[in-house]
């Protein structure tokens, strides 16, 4: 119930207003977001680097509904490839089609998507496309796939293992050599199209995980590039110990080397698991959001984890 609650106000305009205007919630937010500026996000990424972690730069933004809003974003996330090729860390990017017009209409985002991929790809960069609550996943998908057609293969996506679809989508991206980021999912979404308890989210998450190994052995096992810009084939997301010992006892079992397999994880959480897996020896990459539109993520956060939220309850009564 909390947890539904505090995705529907991630979305509320009015609570959008409200939180906004409290300073307090600002300098929580800070804890999983790395400031309202590329430089402060470099900044943040140049001391992941100096811990052994690779990272992956988000500029904050969704739902765009003004066209010059989408085309100024896709200039923003541009700015952001220069910013890592200028300061000459290990990372990438991520973004969601929604913030670069998605839903204005997929021809416009389909440009905007392919000017991110062609400028990363000249910078020998990559991009990962993030997925957004299921009435956004047909077209995310697609976009993906029209764009590696396209000969913009320096992408990814991310697949959320609580949808009942997702072992298919897998499957699909397995067999043609994709990339893919692999979460639980931090969208409140009806039992109709995802599994409603955590139990089933895991187990489905295992045997996902488990595929995707699978999957890039049959590819020759691509590792991280030596930049570590270009992620592996398999990039398993979660805070979740479990989730996190299945993979790489899985992975070690099958024959995967280590660095044919990326543990990625969100800035400001369980740092502790990050340094493990780094002195593991495996690629750890963290993803570092950035920018004024903090919002409806920081909120999702908050969902995710009751901890997160006693965290920002905290900071309320110390304002």
């Amino acid at each position: 119930m909390l947890r539904a609650i505090l995705i529907y106000l991630s979305k509320a305009a009015w609570a959008r207003r409200i939180v906004t205007h409290w300073g307090f919630a600002s300098r929580a937010a800070s804890r999983f977001v790395a400031g309202e500026t590329l430089e402060a996000a470099i900044q943040t990424i140049t001391a992941l680097n100096a811990k052994g972690t690779q990272a992956t730069l988000d500029h904050l933004g969704e739902h765009t509904n003004d066209d010059e809003k989408a085309r100024q974003a896709t200039e923003d996330i541009v700015k952001a490839l220069d910013g890592i090729e200028a300061a000459g860390v290990r990372a990438n990017v991520s973004i969601k089609l929604t913030q670069i017009g998605l839903a204005l209409g997929e021809e416009l985002c389909a440009q905007n998507l392919k000017r991110i991929l062609l400028h990363a790809k000249a910078l020998g960069n990559f991009v990962r496309i993030d997925m957004e609550d299921s009435p956004w996943v047909d077209q995310t998908l697609a976009l993906y796939r029209q764009m590696c057609e396209s000969g913009c293969e320096n992408t990814g996506v991310v697949i959320q293992s609580y949808l009942y679809r997702s072992a298919e989508d897998v499957e699909k991206i397995v067999g043609a050599g994709g990339r893919i980021r692999l979460c639980k999912g931090a969208y409140k979404e009806p039992a109709q199209v995802a599994y409603p308890d955590k139990k089933d989210v895991d187990a489905s998450y295992d045997r996902l995980a488990a595929r995707m190994i699978d999957g890039a052995l049959e590819a020759g096992a691509p590792r991280i590039s030596p930049d570590g810009r270009i992620p592996p084939l398999v990039a398993i997301a979660s805070h979740d110990p479990a989730r996190l010992d299945f993979a790489s006892e899985y992975a070690q079992k099958q024959g995967l080397p280590k660095d044919a397999i990326e543990f990625q994880m969100l800035h400001g959480i369980r740092r502790d698991l990050q340094e493990k897996m780094v002195e593991l020896g495996y690629p750890v990459r963290v993803y570092v959001p950035y920018g004024t539109e903090w919002y409806p993520y920081f909120m999702r956060r908050l969902a995710e984890r009751p901890a997160n939220l006693w965290f920002f309850i905290s900071n309320f009564f110390r304002k």
